[in-house]
């Protein structure tokens, strides 16, 4: 049987004298400490030169410490301010397109106000109304455009007095019943209003065109001024509408005019107003000649 090869170490000399020579300094070490910390609880001031020189030893490499954590926070600032005003950039590009979008849906508020104002601005007249009966009915359809009021004859209204709604000009009484009317609305093709531009004196006639829209005719053709949007009310001229009736908003622009749409929509109307005619006096003398031409064929 082969001899172990772990031997003890107290069959060593030279181990035992190792083994006991680090007892010894463990124990010297133990009382040091103990005989320190006894010290330091008694006279704490006693060691205060030498932890301040230790304190001037270890200072440089705090510092140097210190500085390469200053370092380190500060590229990493860079790194993350640069990605922060990435972001930041994008999140302002954002709000200029919004402030952008905001200032475009305030123009046109404010163009949509110019026009209500331009509407409601139109001078109420002074003539009492006539009736204040319902529509109760309208061809949309045929290429004649009419309107079914519910007043006649019996509550005073005649043929060509004008029908008018809280948005504007319907048209005119066409024919009478006892207690209803039959109204020619401006979009029949048959229908010619005499009207100006609300914000000047661009003078045209505005001619119905059987769809639902008008036609408005230059008087005095040349350079069209005409834009979208212009608002256009009753000139007056004729005798048969009193100024200021709103009628139209400019659409399409053409050579001689523009394609509009009509302010007040008779399927959108409820009640309406018959008015006397402006001027009697003046439809009189207009149909005088036409009647003395037909007497005298």
């Amino acid at each position: 049987m082969a001899p172990p090869t772990f031997r003890r170490s107290g069959l060593n000399k030279k181990a035992r004298f190792s083994v006991f020579t680090g007892y010894v300094a463990a124990a010297i070490g133990a009382m040091a400490g103990a005989i320190l910390l006894a010290l330091s609880l008694w006279r704490p001031q006693a060691f205060a030169d030498l932890r301040s020189q230790a304190l001037d030893i270890v200072s440089p490499v705090g510092e140097a410490g210190a500085e390469a954590r200053t370092g380190t926070r500060g590229f990493f600032d860079v790194v993350s301010g640069y990605y922060r005003a990435g972001s930041k950039n994008a999140e302002l590009r954002r709000e200029i397109e919004i402030a952008r979008v905001r200032l475009a849906e305030a123009k046109a508020l404010e163009q949509e106000n110019r026009r209500l104002r331009a509407v409601l601005t139109i001078r109420d007249s002074d003539n009492k109304p006539v009736a204040v009966a319902r529509l109760i009915g309208a061809t949309s359809s045929s290429s004649r455009r009419f309107a079914y009021l519910g007043a006649g004859d019996k509550q005073g209204v005649t043929p060509e007095m004008p029908v008018v709604a809280p948005k504007g000009l319907v048209g005119r009484i066409l024919e009478t019943g006892t207690n209803s009317s039959r109204v020619l609305l401006l979009s029949d093709s048959e229908s010619m209003v005499p009207v100006r531009r609300a914000k000047d004196d661009l003078v045209a006639f505005a001619e119905g065109r059987a769809d639902g829209s008008l036609r408005l005719r230059l008087i005095n053709l040349g350079i069209n001024p005409i834009r979208p949007g212009d608002i256009f009310v009753t000139s007056g001229a004729g005798g048969l509408f009193r100024p200021g009736i709103a009628v139209a908003v400019a659409d399409e622009i053409t050579k001689d005019g523009a394609i509009a749409h009509v302010l007040s929509n008779p399927a959108a109307t409820d009640y309406v107003t018959v008015e006397p005619i402006w001027r009697p006096e003046a439809v009189n003398a207009a149909s005088v000649p036409v009647e003395q031409e037909l007497g005298g064929e």
